[in-house]
């Protein structure tokens, strides 16, 4: 054992990848209680990579239908903020090149704030081209939250430099698109363009509300994000309604406009 590297360098060759089969073996055979734990923590992280590497596999299979199928730019379409009593209806389109791999990349409402800000860059740095649409409080109300996000997602798509020639959609037909789609239940967790395109709407959508709370302070808007919490109603009663609320949802009908 006089040969043997320290625990520290073990941890280090480790963590860069640089090390051969045969010395992660004499690793595993070490009988020194530091090295074991280490070798215990490497073989967890493995295999959380091995079952992030899988599902995000199988939540290719849309995509790789349409590579089979001749489709060569296939963007991903989905929405945030259809429940809030204020803010807009954000959308998000992305292209995600085909070789592209995102770990952990899933729908955004199962991610954490700091998680989704991290893909949020790694998906704007290595997608093709990704488009967003914002549709507003006031249209939202003139047109109904439904058509207000089918608006948002046509004006993503439209946003993009590079235009798709498929899209895969989050439970909403969009008909008057020009290229062919397919509208996929629950598609954020089944579409990794989708989840991608989720995220994108999430992160835009919570950083427009965490600059309303500055504009509009006392209903939480950075912390709610215009959903209807205790501390969001009770502003609503005290305060009155912003320019930033629906009025035509239901606690905000009743409240005229400050």
């Amino acid at each position: 054992m006089k040969d043997a590297l320290t625990i520290q360098q073990i941890r280090t060759h480790l963590h860069e990848g640089t090390y051969s089969n045969e010395m992660l073996t004499s690793w595993q055979e070490d009988h020194r209680t530091g090295v074991q734990k280490l070798i215990a923590t490497h073989q967890r992280k493995e295999a959380k990579e091995k079952e992030l590497r899988e599902l995000y596999t199988e939540m290719c299979s849309f995509e790789n239908a349409c590579y089979a199928d001749g489709k060569k730019y296939i963007a991903g379409i989905d929405e945030a903020g259809r429940g809030p009593l204020a803010g807009p209806v954000v959308a998000a389109s992305v292209i995600l090149p085909r070789e592209v791999y995102i770990a952990g990349l899933n729908d955004s409402k199962q991610l954490s704030e700091t998680k989704r800000e991290a893909l949020y860059k790694q998906i704007i740095a290595s997608c093709t081209a990704y488009g967003v649409g914002i549709v507003s409080s006031k249209r939202i109300d003139e047109i109904n939250i439904y058509q207000a996000a089918k608006q948002a997602m046509i004006e993503a798509v439209e946003a993009m430099e590079q235009q798709p020639d498929h899209v895969l959609v989050d439970a909403m037909p969009l008909d008057t698109l020009s290229c062919s789609y397919e509208s996929l239940i629950k598609g954020d967790q089944r579409s990794v363009s989708i989840a991608a395109a989720s995220i994108i709407a999430k992160v835009t959508r919570d950083r427009l509300m965490k600059d309303a709370d500055r504009e509009y302070p006392g209903y939480g808007f950075k912390d709610n994000m215009g959903y209807g919490t205790k501390q969001h109603l009770e502003a609503l009663q005290s305060q009155g309604a912003t320019p930033l609320h629906r009025t035509t949802f239901g606690p905000v009908k009743e409240l005229s406009r400050v």
